[in-house]
Order: structure tokens, then C-alpha cells, then sequence
């Protein structure tokens, strides 16, 4: 926009403004609640989706492409309900229940979306667990753990053979195998079992369900450690729809117009909250058509996720900045692609990382420009001991916040350092890990309160209703030798973004050093532009990449002014990160230590003197 002309109005959004109550206690820990009061929830995510059957029964619930025919097809909410009745009897049949899991092995697809719920119907806490656990590790170690730790009856997996060396590494298991593709005498057939003729078990088994029930074994992502084992309750995940329709400012219809567009595009995987209790649920809560989306935020993939926009023209969108700033690229060089995806669009959301102010200022552009309107830009935080817990419910202008706890939890700031802690309680939060007692001790305070890690500060110390913005994790701060603190969380992301496109993560080292260094993992698809324009000469390619990405790190320290953001020396990292070794998890968040202490020759590299081979001085 021309300086000094008015900005579009946002798309409305109909939701609550914040109302928060603050108590500040002498020693500076402050405690925020809601006033507003949490809403509608179903009594358990099954008896939602029988509730949705009876009121839309002919309409989509679950929409995939298919992959011989590659045309989309579907399950009615009145399909769901039947074959999840079905998939529960079978369930019975093969001896699963509370203390008798269900475990996943592969990914989103409209069996395992069956098999979830159809697993809780008749109480068996479903596990679905990370892909790569199973096709891309070369020992097979975290898929073992958490084998180990939930003790599943049944395991599920879409094909057999990506899955064949997983299965065959978890040795004499034990449990009824069945699949959707490749079934065989030993391993049973999907379509067989969906054709289970139910018995009044299945009903039975549902009225027992509660908000105690453990609906779920989700696992933590593992950048601390091996994934830990959340129980997650039917409570914990209907206290959030709770949560969110205590905010909403409309009605929810489920007798909406037929030719209003109620559909979700979503890739995240479901053995997380973000696609799982949230989009999956929420879609569902809502009576929306759940789209899953074959694509990802990689080179290789992302093209299809831009082909599934061009046939859904979703309503609503969430996913993870990278997706965003990949979409952003995209929808600058096609119209199509823009009104497609603006076409019915009501907000966009984002969570896993921070969004840079430069692509909220990318998305608003492209949104002006397809509907002459801003559109609101949203995000929800939480962690998968907590559910979501917080949430940009009113439309802002800025980007970094975490927004406000919902209806129903109080958040609670505990002085730390120099920062303010972050811990929740609320009904969403889980009671103590699977048969981790030990650990369950030291994740919750002596108010009961969860202690999430993460560090957060207040927009206006004096109104609470301006929201909190996210402060780094407070583990990853380390002070140099000079005594500054420096601030993993905020710097990381911020000179990611600013050295945007050339790389996809970094580390900050530097603890007890004189000066901050950062080890950079360059882009796959542009470090391969640039091996390109060098003819395919990779050692000329990979040069100047590093000289490109030496004057983006210059550029950023020229607008820092103290030592606690400025970036002395870089090395670019040719080896990719290890997820057998810790090092990023499924979900790519990079865990910092474990980086740190196994590339420390490169650390070493960087505080040599003269530095070591590759060293970048910036």
C-alpha cells in the first residue's frame, strides 16, 4: 500500500474479545483467566460423529483423493457412523480395549480417520504413531519405545510393504495385523472388517465412555528424549471445543446452507494435537468436510497440496509457517492459485513456529489483492501435554502473539531468570505420563500446574487483554561469557526468516563463548537452483550459496544493536539433521543440545582461532 493510505478492512471474525482476569502476586508470578465461560461440547468425540450422522447424514465427512483413479472419493458422515460401528464390533472381536491399544503405523488417510474413532467407540485408546518412525529410521528404535511403552493389541498400516521391516523389528509382537493393501494370511484385511456386522457390544461400550476415558497415546515429539506417552482423554479433547465455542460470537448452524463452503484442506499429521484434536476434531465438531491433503511442505510435495487448493478452495487453512511462506511463493506467480485459495477463505492459522513479519505482510497483500479485504491471521498454542491451551482470537496487526488461554484454563507466569514461565491448568491437561511416575513429578508444580518449558511476555504488563507473545524456550537460553543472555527462541526464527530462502533451520551456539555463532542447514530445493546455475558443479554452487547467505547474516546484524543478536561467524551444515540421533523430530522441530553436542567439531570450528575450515566470518 501507497504510505499514508488506509489499509482494507479485515474479513470479520466472529469471535469474543478478550476479557481476561489478572492476579499479580508479590513475588511477580501472575495468573490469567478467562471470564468468559466455556461452551457446547459433544459428551465424547464418537458420540459427536454419531450426532453429525443424524443430522447430515448424506453429507462428505472425509474426502480423499484416490491413488489408482486419482479422483476424490468419499465418506458421508452417515457412511462414518456405519463402518465405525462396524471397525468397533471387530475391535471387540480381536480382544481390544481400554488396557488393549490400537496402534497406527502409517499415515492420514480415511481408514486410519475410521479406525480412530471406531477404537474409541468401544474404549480402546488408539495410538497413532510418527510415519518416520517406521520408514525412515535404520534401527527402529523410537518405533520400539513406543510399541513398548503403550503395549497395543492390534496394529494397522495402509500398505504392508513400506511397513515390512517395521513390523518385522518389533519381532514376535504378538498382535492382530490388518491393512487396507497387501493383506495376506497373517495379516488381515480392512475391507473384510468393515463389513462387521455389530452387536449391542458397541453400544454398550459407548455409554460407558467418559471424560476419564483415554481416548488416545499420543507422543511427544521427542526433542528432549525419547517420545513420552500422553494419555489423552475424551474430556481433555471436548474441554477444547469447549474452550473455542466459549469464544465464538455465532451460532453454530448444522442445518447450514448447502452452498456454503464448510471445508478443511489439512496434511498435519494426526499423531499430533495441531491435526488431530484440533483440525480433525474441530472439522468434525462442525460437521465440515475433512479434506486430507496428500501434499507437504517439501519440494517434492507441495505441488499437490497446490493442486488439492485448486479443487477445494477451503474455508479455512492451518498449518505451519513454512507451508505458508511455500504458499506465498506460489500464489505470487499464480492467479489461479490466489482466487482459489481466497475464493472462500475466513482465516488463515498458523502454529509450530513463530511468523515473520515479512510473510504476515506477504499474505495480507495477497489477500487484498483476491478479495480487496485483509484476512485474519491466527494461531493456537499448546503442546501435546496440554492440548491447545491458547488462542488469537481477535484480529491483530502484528504478528509473534500467543494469544490468550482459553475459556476454562488459567495460564499461569512464573519469574525465571529474566523471564516469565509459562505453566497451564485446565481440564485439557493431561494427568502424568504413561507409567512415568518419576517424570510426572517434575513436570508439575506444587499447585498442580504444568510446567511447559516455554517462556512468555506480556504485550502491556498493565492490561492482559493486549494478549502474551512467545519468549523462547527457557532451556535454550544461554548467556555469553560476558554475562548477556541470549535468547535462542526469538533469534532463531527471526534470522531463519531473515536469511529466507537459502536455508530451512539453524542453531545458536555460543554458551560461555565471546561472541554468538549459528550453524545454518541450507534449502534442499535452493542449494539445487544453485548446483544448477553452477552447471551442476556442487562445490561452485554450494560457494556461492555461502556468499549469498554471509551478506543475508550481514544485512541482519547492521540492524542489531547489541551482542545478544549479532551473528559473528556461520558454518553451513552439509550433512542433514538425523532423526535416529535427536536431532529434529518428526515434526522438524530442531532440538538445539543435541545438535550442538554432536556436531561439536563444527562447534569447535567456530570459536578456533584462526577459525576452523568453512567458518564464515560475518
Amino acid at each position: 500500500m501507497a504510505d499514508g493510505q488506509a489499509l482494507p478492512p479485515f474479513k470479520p471474525l466472529p469471535q469474543k474479545e478478550p476479557d481476561i482476569e489478572m492476579i499479580r502476586k508479590p513475588d511477580g508470578t501472575i495468573y490469567l483467566t478467562p471470564r468468559q465461560k466455556p461452551g457446547d461440547r459433544p459428551k465424547t468425540i464418537p458420540h459427536c460423529l454419531d450426532e453429525r450422522a443424524a443430522e447430515h447424514p448424506d453429507r462428505p465427512w472425509l474426502k480423499q483423493r484416490d491413488p489408482v483413479t486419482d479422483e476424490w472419493r468419499a465418506v458421508t458422515y452417515g457412511e462414518g457412523k456405519a463402518q465405525t460401528d462396524a471397525m468397533a464390533q471387530a475391535f471387540i472381536d480381536m480382544g481390544a480395549g481400554p488396557d488393549a491399544p490400537v496402534m497406527i503405523l502409517s499415515g492420514n488417510s480415511i481408514e486410519s480417520a475410521l479406525i480412530i474413532v471406531a477404537a474409541q467407540k468401544m474404549g480402546a485408546p488408539v495410538a497413532p504413531i510418527s510415519v518416520p518412525y517406521s520408514t525412515m529410521s535404520s534401527d527402529f528404535g523410537k518405533l520400539k519405545h513406543c510399541f513398548a511403552a503403550v503395549e497395543p493389541n492390534v496394529i494397522f498400516v495402509q500398505q504392508v510393504e513400506p511397513f515390512r521391516k517395521a513390523l518385522e523389528a518389533l519381532g514376535d509382537h504378538g498382535c492382530t495385523v490388518f491393512a487396507k493393501e497387501g493383506a495376506t494370511n497373517e495379516i488381515q484385511s480392512f475391507d473384510a472388517l468393515v463389513k462387521t456386522e455389530p452387536t449391542g457390544a458397541v453400544a454398550d461400550a459407548m455409554a460407558s465412555l467418559n471424560d476419564e476415558t483415554i481416548a488416545k497415546y499420543l507422543f511427544t515429539s521427542g526433542s528432549t528424549g525419547m517420545p513420552k506417552p500422553v494419555p489423552t482423554t475424551q474430556g481433555a479433547m471436548c474441554s477444547m471445543i469447549a474452550g473455542q465455542e466459549g469464544l465464538r460470537d455465532n451460532d453454530r448452524d448444522p442445518d447450514y446452507d448447502p452452498d456454503e463452503v464448510h471445508n478443511v484442506l489439512d496434511w498435519l499429521p494426526w499423531n499430533h494435537i495441531s491435526g488431530s484434536n484440533v483440525n480433525f476434531n474441530g472439522a468434525l465438531w462442525n460437521g465440515a468436510t475433512f479434506w486430507i491433503d496428500g501434499g507437504k511442505p517439501t519440494p517434492d510435495l507441495f505441488g499437490e497440496t497446490i493442486r488439492n487448493i485448486y479443487d477445494v478452495s477451503p474455508s479455512t487453512f492451518g498449518t505451519a509457517p513454512i507451508a505458508l511462506s511455500m504458499l506465498a511463493d506460489a500464489m505470487e506467480k499464480d492467479e489461479k492459485l490466489l482466487h482459489a485459495f481466497f475464493k472462500n477463505m475466513k482465516s488463515i492459522g498458523y502454529g509450530g513456529a513463530t511468523l515473520s513479519d515479512d510473510l504476515y505482510d506477504r499474505l495480507q497483500a495477497l489477500s487484498i489483492k483476491a478479495t480487496g479485504k485483509r484476512i485474519p491471521i491466527v494461531t493456537m498454542y499448546g503442546a501435546t501435554e496440554t492440548q491447545g491451551i491458547t488462542v488469537v482470537h481477535w484480529v491483530v496487526e502484528r504478528v509473534g502473539l500467543i494469544g490468550l488461554p482459553l475459556p476454562g484454563m488459567t495460564l499461569k507466569l512464573v519469574p525465571t531468570g529474566d523471564k516469565l514461565e509459562v505453566r497451564v491448568k485446565g481440564p485439557s491437561v493431561m494427568h502424568g505420563y504413561r507409567g512415568m511416575p518419576e517424570k510426572n513429578k517434575e513436570v508439575f508444580d506444587e499447585e498442580g500446574y504444568y510446567k511447559l518449558g516455554d517462556a512468555a511476555v506480556m504485550v502491556d504488563e498493565n492490561d492482559p487483554n493486549k494478549g502474551i507473545v512467545f519468549d523462547g524456550r527457557v532451556g535454550e537460553d544461554f548467556k555469553l561469557s560476558t554475562g548477556t543472555w541470549v535468547s535462542v527462541g526469538t533469534l532463531r526464527p527471526d534470522l531463519v526468516a531473515a536469511c529466507s530462502p537459502l536455508v530451512f533451520d539453524a542453531v545458536i551456539a555460543g554458551q560461555d563463548k565471546d561472541f554468538i555463532g549459528a550453524l545454518f542447514w541450507p534449502a534442499p530445493a535452493t542449494f539445487q537452483s544453485y548446483v544448477k546455475d553452477a552447471d551442476g558443479d556442487m562445490q561452485k554452487g554450494y560457494m556461492k550459496l555461502v556468499g549469498d547467505l554471509a551478506a543475508k547474516v550481514k544485512a541482519f546484524n547492521a540492524n542489531e544493536k547489541g551482542s545478544s543478536r549479532r551473528i559473528k561467524r556461520f558454518v553451513v551444515m552439509t550433512e542433514p539433521p538425523s532423526i535416529d540421533a535427536g536431532e529434529i523430530t518428526d515434526k522438524g522441530y530442531v532440538n538445539q543440545r543435541c545438535v550442538i553436542d554432536r556436531r561439536d567439531a563444527l562447534v569447535q570450528a567456530l570459536y578456533a582461532e584462526p577459525p576452523g575450515p568453512g567458518v564464515v566470518e560475518s
